[in-house]
C-alpha cells in the first residue's frame, strides 16, 4: 500500500530519526531525510541508500529557519506533488542536569523552540502537499516524559526523571497533536503521537538517569507503524513503544 508514497522525517540523519527513514524506505516509501547539516544529512543518505531498493533523498531543513522548511518543501513538491507522511521528529533537551526550580525561562527557549515552535512551522508547510494524499499521515515523536498522567503520580519512574524544559515541552506537544488531529479531520489527516521508549541518544546523553538499552530500531517501530497505517486508521491518538496496542495515557 506504501508503494510511490513520500514521506519527510525531520532531525533523520541520526538515531530514531534515522532508524524511521530506514524502515518506511524499506516498506517502499521514497523517504526525504530531514537534516539541518547538509554534511552529516548528505552521509546519511549515502549510507542508507547504500542497501538495495531504498529511495532515500536528503532534504536541507533545520525546524527552526522557517526558510529552509519552505525550501525543502517545495522541492519535494517540485519532485511528487504532494506528501504522504510527514514525521515530526526532530527534537532536543537541555537542563537535565538543572532542578526544577532553577531552570531558566532560556532553557524552555531553546528546547520549545525545536520541540514545539518547530512542528508547527514544518507542520503549517507541510499541510497543504499532504490534503493531496489519499491517505495522509502525520506522527509526532513524543514520550512518556511529556504525559500528563505519568507526571502526576509521584510513584511513577518518570515523575524522578522529569525535565522541567523537556517533559513540558512534549506534554505541549500532546496538545499540539490533539488540537492537529481535530482541526484536520476534515482533510483526512491523521495525526498521532508515538513513544519510542527509553532509546540512548545525543540528546539524553546528559540524563542523570540509566538512558534505557532499546535500540533507535526498537524506538522507530511504532512511529513507523503510525507513518503507516491505512486510511480508516485512527487519529488523535498516543502509542508505544512497542505496539500500537500499547495506549500511552495523555
Amino acid at each position: 500500500m506504501n508503494a510511490n508514497e513520500t514521506a519527510l522525517v525531520t532531525g533523520g540523519n541520526k538515531g530514531i530519526g534515522r532508524a524511521i527513514v530506514h524502515a518506511l524506505a524499506r516498506r517502499g516509501l521514497v523517504v526525504y531525510l530531514g537534516a539541518r547539516s547538509p554534511e552529516r544529512g548528505r552521509s546519511a543518505v549515502e549510507e542508507l541508500r547504500r542497501e538495495p531498493g531504498l529511495d532515500v533523498r536528503f532534504a536541507h531543513l533545520d525546524v527552526t529557519d522557517p526558510r529552509t522548511v519552505e525550501t525543502a518543501v517545495k522541492a519535494i513538491e517540485a519532485d511528487t506533488g504532494r506528501l504522504d507522511v510527514l514525521v515530526n521528529n526532530a527534537g532536543i533537551a537541555a537542563g537535565w542536569d538543572v532542578g526544577a526550580a532553577d531552570v531558566t525561562a532560556a532553557h524552555l527557549r531553546e528546547v520549545y523552540e525545536v520541540n514545539v515552535f518547530g512542528v508547527v512551522t514544518v507542520t503549517s508547510a507541510c499541510v497543504p502537499l499532504l490534503r493531496r494524499s489519499g491517505n495522509p499521515r502525520i506522527v509526532n515523536v513524543s514520550g512518556g516524559p511529556g504525559s500528563l498522567t505519568f507526571l502526576s503520580d509521584p510513584d511513577h519512574p518518570l515523575t524522578a526523571r522529569a525535565s522541567l524544559a523537556y517533559s513540558s515541552s512534549k506534554a505541549a506537544l500532546n496538545a499540539l497533536t490533539l488540537i492537529y488531529a481535530d482541526a484536520l479531520r476534515a482533510d483526512g489527516i491523521k495525526v498521532n503521537a508515538a513513544g519510542p521508549g527509553l532509546v540512548p541518544t545525543d540528546q539524553n546523553a546528559a540524563a542523570p538517569f540509566p538512558r534505557g538499552d532499546r535500540t533507535a530500531a526498537d524506538g522507530a517501530v511504532v512511529p513507523s507503524l503510525l507513518a503507516t497505517i491505512p486510511a480508516d486508521g485512527p487519529t488523535g491518538v498516543f502509542r508505544g513503544p512497542d505496539s500500537l496496542d500499547d495506549v500511552v495515557p495523555w
